[in-house]
């Protein structure tokens, strides 16, 4: 599966069955050339005008299943927080 494809896929917490948003980046390891991370843009700040809030970085292991159209993570709203940057 090629970056371009995951980019297209939307990304929901199974812990809440929420809506995170669509794959932005995806984070690798340079030595051993595995995915660490996904990455997805948090909401925009005054309706986009102002760029964004914050970001979730979603560990690779928190991946439950890619699908077609979605990427299942299962992630605890703690964690979502915490993986935030302001």
């Amino acid at each position: 599966m090629r970056i371009s494809e995951l980019k297209q896929k939307e990304v929901i917490n199974a812990e809440d069955c929420k809506r995170l948003g669509f794959v932005g980046d995806v984070d690798f390891d340079m030595k051993n050339g595995c995915m660490v991370a996904i990455i997805v843009p948090g909401p925009g700040c005054f309706c986009g005008f102002l760029g964004r809030e914050k970001e979730f970085i979603i560990p690779f292991k928190d991946i439950c299943q890619v699908g077609d159209d979605i990427i299942l993570v299962d992630v605890k709203k703690k964690d979502v927080e915490a993986s935030c940057k302001l």
